[in-house]
């Protein structure tokens, strides 16, 4: 409501993100399935944890407004080193999705901790 009653053409701009959204899982898909040479439904689970601890690790909140571009980018590589090694040292996949939910852990409270300060 803020964003209509400031004069954002909020209608177009929801049109834009979704299309935009659809359009980079498409391609997300695309790159995905020229990595594994087939299409298979479940292949992408688990990605969003990824996903979400790289944005914590970058510096986005779990309550809202803050965050960069820039340090989810940072998140996601760090995440991605993360998981790459761990994939080398052929540590099991159930122990790598418990490193990554402790680092999520780990995240969340350093977050809470300054957000604490702050007040």
């Amino acid at each position: 409501n803020a964003a209509k009653v400031s004069g954002v053409k909020v209608r177009s701009k929801k049109m834009l993100v979704y299309t935009l959204a659809g359009a980079f899982a498409g391609v997300a898909a695309v790159v995905l399935t020229s990595r594994i040479l087939a299409g298979q439904p479940a292949v992408g689970s688990g990605y969003e944890m990824d996903a979400i601890t790289g944005a914590i690790i970058g510096g986005a909140s779990f309550s809202g407004g803050i965050g960069t571009m820039a340090g989810t980018i940072v998140g996601a590589l760090i995440m991605g080193v993360l998981t790459n090694g761990m994939t080398m040292l052929q540590i099991d996949p159930s122990l790598q999705m418990l490193v990554k939910g402790i680092v999520i852990v780990g995240a969340v409270l350093l977050d809470e901790r300054k957000h604490r300060h702050r007040k």
